[in-house]
């Protein structure tokens, strides 16, 4: 059930949407394609569930190619950003609708409906219509209505994108637990970092129609394959690679930008070894992490992110001078494929 893309692109007029691509996404898996708008992510889902087709290459799905097959023949799931659900069929007829087309005998569709509103955590709401629910239930109901057909493959575009931010994270974590009990290989679009590391086992970082790196959630975001990755996943300080910065990337052309995550910054009260100068701009709290924006002393704003038992322990106040040290720095030069890690506790 694994799905396999092979040279595959898209154009639509003018627009390269998809430059030719080759990914493999393993049979059960929970993958997250993941970018911003416009870099050929949902162009590719449409691709794989045979809602597009691709001007060059090939798809498979199951190692059978389906490249040309219609979206029913694909045995695939899609689930919308928003819902799609028939406004004048109850929940229960909404999930059903899939099987009454194939015709599935009528005791066999109400098992199977039942099933899933106990999957889905809607036992007892069958008989409701969507406008009585709220949206993560018609987001539930979206996908039950989905994996009602028990396809091989299972579709999501932004699925939990027209939710607000609590609904979201239930269903995140909903979402992972439902994959572990169906264990349909899924593949979902999103431009929300925090919600591809928290879900997928895999992550396929996209930009400007192009994969970007193919990784782990861990991979992704402490071995970024290019610039692009290391400033799209997580927050990062991007430096100039002025002569301030040169003695931490000597193997590097002096061009490379240095790149530098908040909470790879070290705070100190006087002058440790390789540490420079700083002062206080301001200092939020943001719960358990505390944001604190500095200026150095040759005019770069830099954030760094400490917790409340450090910033408790360091006692520092708005406008104070404090010292400043980097314990991983990161430059790329060229390609996105190429990336040098400085990691030796050197001073920022």
């Amino acid at each position: 059930m694994g799905i396999k893309v092979e040279n595959v692109s898209k154009r639509f007029g003018d627009f390269q949407a998809l430059e030719p691509i080759d990914l493999e996404i393993k049979s059960g898996s929970l993958v997250a394609l993941l970018g911003p708008s416009g870099s050929g992510k949902s162009t590719l889902l449409r691709l794989i569930a045979g809602l597009e087709q691709p001007d060059t290459g090939r798809i498979y799905i199951s190692a059978q190619d389906a490249t040309y097959k219609s979206v029913q023949d694909r045995h695939v799931g899609f689930v919308f950003q928003h819902y799609a659900l028939f406004k004048h069929l109850t929940v229960r007829k909404n999930i059903a609708f899939a099987l009454e087309l194939q015709k599935w005998p009528k005791d066999r569709i109400k098992h199977r409906v039942d099933t899933l509103l106990n999957l889905v955590q809607l036992t007892g709401l069958g008989d409701r219509y969507p406008a009585q629910l709220s949206g993560g239930q018609r987001q539930r109901v979206a996908l039950a209505r989905a994996l009602a057909i028990e396809p091989q493959v299972l579709l999501l575009d932004e699925p939990f994108g027209a939710l607000d931010a609590k609904v979201r994270k239930d269903l995140r974590d909903w979402l992972r637990r439902l994959h572990d009990e169906v264990q349909v290989t899924t593949v979902f679009v999103t431009h929300d970092q925090e919600e591809a590391m928290e879900i997928a086992n895999d992550i396929v970082v996209m930009s400007n129609g192009k994969v970007e790196q193919v990784g782990s959630p861990a991979e992704i975001y402490e071995k970024p394959a290019s610039s692009f990755v290391m400033s799209f996943i997580g927050a990062v300080n991007v430096l100039s690679p002025d002569q301030t910065w040169k003695s931490l990337h000597q193997e590097a052309s002096p061009t490379a930008e240095v790149f530098l995550r908040p909470h790879d910054i070290e705070i100190f009260l006087t002058p440790q070894d390789a540490s420079l100068p700083a002062t206080i701009n301001h200092i939020i709290h943001l719960g358990w992490t505390i944001r604190i924006e500095l200026t150095l002393d040759n005019g770069h704003s830099i954030t760094a992110h400490i917790n409340r038992d450090q910033y408790r322990d360091l006692g520092i106040t708005v406008g104070q001078r404090v010292h400043l040290r980097a314990r991983l720095v990161h430059s790329f030069e060229g390609s996105p494929s190429y990336s040098q890690t400085v990691s030796q506790g050197l001073g920022i």
